[in-house]
């Protein structure tokens, strides 16, 4: 039998083993090594490394920002349209993964030119990897409903895949450094790259399935029916918005922890880490917390819980003088980030499930998509947080660490108070969800 035969012919028709389960969880890791590797790093290289202008990188990456944006919501409604022989996502996840892993490697691998051939080189791959990126994480993503039906294979199911996540996320922003010092750039692309390779072939092999014949019959919905019924769902609303808040919340204080570190602190650069470190690694115990509440209550109030822990932990970041304090805050903040990762899908697959019997069509696609280009928006509220703190706090870079009283009572306010503030509307968001049900369709 040939390859595309048996691609063609593996089919999920019952709940996914355990082997299936973590197997389909590994994609976590390159999806994040690749994200966080390129969003903390693909700056400092083009302007610190390779002398490019910081306004022409500023610029790209906003191009950049623009299309992977746009791209979410199209590649989600095509997706969903879609039907072949493979299925909907495998096709697409299948095609997608080698020119994703080979443009994440060529970012960091230009050859010699000027600093405009440079941009250029930039823009280009760029968009390649872009549009790789979301073909592959969207339809990745929006295959997790369909082969994790019931609340509880959610829970259990998105554990392996948040945990390979977070040390994705962790290798991403730790790990690149040790290795561009000690093999240099290219060095560090090939090596990531073929971590990468290896895990996303071992997942799509062994984890990622479609349901056999669930929209085999099921005609394509319209476009404009997709936009209608996606923006008037009810439940869709509340949540998007409520992960806009949340993800803008984790956003700034991403963005406030070095300020912090050195200015409120007055730690040493690199102590950073340590902050961030805490937040994640408590995050990993914590989706299993949080995995066995959800089982036991139903998503809304689960989520309702997770958000209204992290939004009292941050708050914590207003009373440290010291790293070490500021560490043990982490490890409430961690805890709540924990649900937070654990808890999001959970609820956006139940949405899926309830749109599905409304509507007679399965769009995990349009949903994931436009949920993705929502919460964008993030990047840009964090932006404006930290402009404005920052500036109306007095702070001058020029000063170094002599800076005004007032920079330390802004910073703390920009780590604490300004996100619980959006978490705090992210809990009324997702107080606004009218799902109360624990389970909307029965187990295969």
């Amino acid at each position: 039998m040939s390859l595309a035969a048996r691609i063609r012919d593996r089919r999920l028709d019952a709940a996914p083993t355990r082997a299936q389960s973590v197997a389909f969880g590994a994609s976590g890791f390159p999806i994040q090594l690749m994200a966080q590797t390129f969003s903390a790093f693909v700056v400092y290289f083009y302007v610190a490394h390779l002398a490019v202008p910081a306004e022409w990188v500023a610029a790209a990456m906003i191009a950049h920002g623009i299309l992977n944006a746009l791209l979410n919501p199209l590649v989600g409604a095509l997706s969903d349209r879609i039907r072949t022989p493979w299925g909907r996502r495998i096709p697409w996840i299948g095609l997608g993964i080698v020119p994703l892993v080979v443009a994440f490697a060529l970012i960091w691998m230009p050859p010699t030119l000027s600093a405009g051939g440079l941009i250029a080189w930039f823009l280009v791959i760029v968009a390649v990897y872009d549009i790789a990126f979301v073909v592959v994480v969207l339809n990745i993503s929006a295959l997790f409903p369909e082969i994790f039906r019931t609340t509880a294979e959610r829970s259990r199911g998105n554990v392996p895949r948040q945990v390979f996540a977070i040390v994705g996320m962790i290798l991403g922003t730790a790990g690149a450094p040790l290795l561009y010092d000690s093999i240099g750039w290219p060095g560090m692309a090939i090596a990531l790259g073929l971590v990468c390779l290896v895990l996303f072939v071992w997942s799509f092999a062994d984890g990622m399935l479609e349901r056999r014949g669930e929209v085999a019959l099921e005609a394509p919905m319209k476009w404009t029916a997709q936009l209608r019924y996606t923006f008037a769902n009810r439940a869709f609303v509340p949540y998007v918005l409520g992960s806009l808040f949340v993800q803008t919340a984790i956003a700034v204080i991403l963005a406030a922890i070095p300020f912090y570190v050195r200015y409120s602190l007055h730690g040493a650069e690199g102590e950073s880490s340590i902050l961030l470190g805490v937040i994640f690694v408590v995050a990993i115990p914590a989706i299993l917390l949080w995995s066995r509440v959800v089982q036991r209550t139903s998503p809304r109030t689960a989520v309702l819980w997770a958000v209204g822990v992290f939004a009292v932990a941050v708050l914590g970041y207003l009373v440290p003088g010291s790293v070490l304090g500021a560490a043990l805050v982490g490890v409430a903040v961690g805890v709540g980030v924990g649900g937070l990762l654990q808890l999001l899908e959970v609820v956006l697959a139940q949405i899926i499930d309830d749109d599905a019997a409304r509507t007679g069509h399965r769009r995990e696609g349009v949903y994931f998509g436009v949920n993705g280009f929502v919460v964008r928006g993030s990047v840009v509220l964090q932006a404006i947080v930290a402009a404005w703190v920052l500036n109306a706090s007095g702070f001058d870079a020029a000063l170094g660490d002599a800076q005004p009283d007032a920079v330390d009572g802004g910073i703390r306010i920009m780590l604490a108070v300004v996100p619980m503030v959006f978490t705090a509307l992210a809990w009324v968001c997702f107080f606004l969800y009218p799902i109360r049900a624990r389970d909307l369709i029965a187990s295969p």
